[in-house]
């Protein structure tokens, strides 16, 4: 079943992107090849641009503070188990000390590093990091692979409490809200929204059409989901039958 996130503010933009940078980091860290090193490499320093943009260390401790008040006030609630409430607090919690344990801005070391700032440099230019434009950054793509590691280590390790902190944040937003079938026509559909607090994000799911994907737009009115096709030649087109879907309109407490 495909599914989509689509976020309607741009702090929870920043957290899905440094989510999707993280995940293909590690992947390709992982793999161990020179190319994925690289491409590793390159994933890690568009990280770094992204966190400068916003004070996004603030507010991820702000946040997780805010949920731990709020999870805290359904302590006592018959209807959750409290054992299993108790245990995300203090992973809330520990999270949220490790990143104020760190007084440093995220990323501070990595900025701090003139070799990486230097392939940083050469990377936002096409083709800028040939063997012969950074002879230093092919030297290092020729190390061996447990050296490579090594460095990767150490460059993400100051990143890892922010990711855990993203991640807590982001698993309460998917599993909040009520997911609900619906049909759009025509492959379009409108959801009208209350006076309530307004939608953070929303989840499409595809349930049986794979052809096509959803498009949404939203004001604090209504959501709008068209689904569209295409043949990777011309621009997509709105399709012209109708499909069901599940939808979730995602908020944190």
């Amino acid at each position: 079943m495909s599914s989509y996130e689509f976020p309607f503010n741009e702090r929870i933009r920043a957290l899905l992107r440094l989510e999707d940078l993280f995940k293909k980091v590690l992947l390709h860290v992982e793999s161990g090849e020179q190319h994925s090193h690289h491409s590793a490499l390159m994933l890690l320093l568009q990280m770094l641009d992204l966190i400068e943009r916003a004070d996004i260390k603030v507010d991820i401790v702000h946040e997780l503070d805010r949920q731990t008040t709020a999870m805290q006030n359904l302590l006592g609630n018959p209807n959750i188990s409290e054992d299993v409430l108790s245990e995300t607090i203090k992973e809330i919690e520990a999270c949220a000390t490790a990143l104020r344990s760190d007084k440093t801005k995220v990323g501070q070391s990595l900025r701090e590093n003139e070799w990486l700032m230097s392939i940083k440099q050469r990377a936002g230019i096409p083709g800028g990091v040939c063997q012969f434009d950074l002879p230093s950054y092919h030297h290092w793509l020729n190390l061996d692979n447990d050296r490579r590691d090594a460095d990767f280590h150490t460059w993400i390790a100051g990143l890892l409490p922010m990711y855990e902190g993203i991640k807590i944040i982001l698993h309460i937003l998917r599993g909040s809200g009520l997911t609900d079938e619906h049909t759009a026509t025509n492959g379009f559909y409108q959801k009208m929204l209350g006076a309530g607090k307004p939608a953070q994000m929303v989840k499409i799911e595809m349930l049986d059409d794979l052809t096509h994907f959803p498009e949404v737009s939203a004001n604090k009115y209504a959501i709008n989901v068209r689904f569209n096709g295409m043949d990777f030649v011309q621009k997509p087109k709105q399709c012209d039958i109708d499909i069901r879907f599940k939808m979730t309109l995602c908020n944190l407490m």
